[in-house]
């Protein structure tokens, strides 16, 4: 169940923006949590500097280069988020995935539900991530990562 939050944080970063929207969040200094709601409660928080030239890649990509993840269904537009897909590791099987949510230039939220493997049994899981933009620029020391 660990890796949990990393695949909801790649659904979250994965539901992009359509073409031709504008840039759905702002640059800047960015604090995410995530945390699986169920069946086993857990919570990460972290933070990130999201330069003006990395939105497409922090919203498009996946968090780490564990995960792959497509969405056939992916909207983001006017403050909402939908998506459904699936996620997968290089060894492992596609997990269907499901998402909503709601952001704005400076805040993100995304409820998502995934179907996932443990012991050969389909264990339903409510994870979510929620993230704010605490700064407008980042730290010295997290200008570079």
């Amino acid at each position: 169940m660990k890796t949990l939050p990393a695949l909801l944080l790649a659904a979250t970063l994965a539901a992009g923006p359509a073409a031709a929207q504008p840039t759905p969040i702002a640059p800047g200094y960015w604090e995410t949590t995530s945390q699986v709601i169920s069946p086993f409660p857990t919570k990460k928080t972290e933070k990130k500097c999201i330069r003006a030239e990395d939105i497409d890649k922090f919203i498009g990509g996946s968090p780490n280069r564990h995960y792959t993840c497509t969405y056939p269904t992916r909207e983001v537009a006017n403050g909402k988020i939908r998506l459904a897909g699936s996620c997968k590791t290089k060894n492992s099987q596609p997990v269907p995935i499901t998402g909503e949510g709601v952001f704005t230039r400076d805040t993100l939220r995304l409820d998502a539900y995934v179907k996932a493997k443990v012991g050969g049994l389909n264990v339903p899981v409510h994870a979510r991530t929620s993230g704010k933009r605490i700064a407008d620029t980042c730290p010295t020391e997290t200008a570079e990562k």
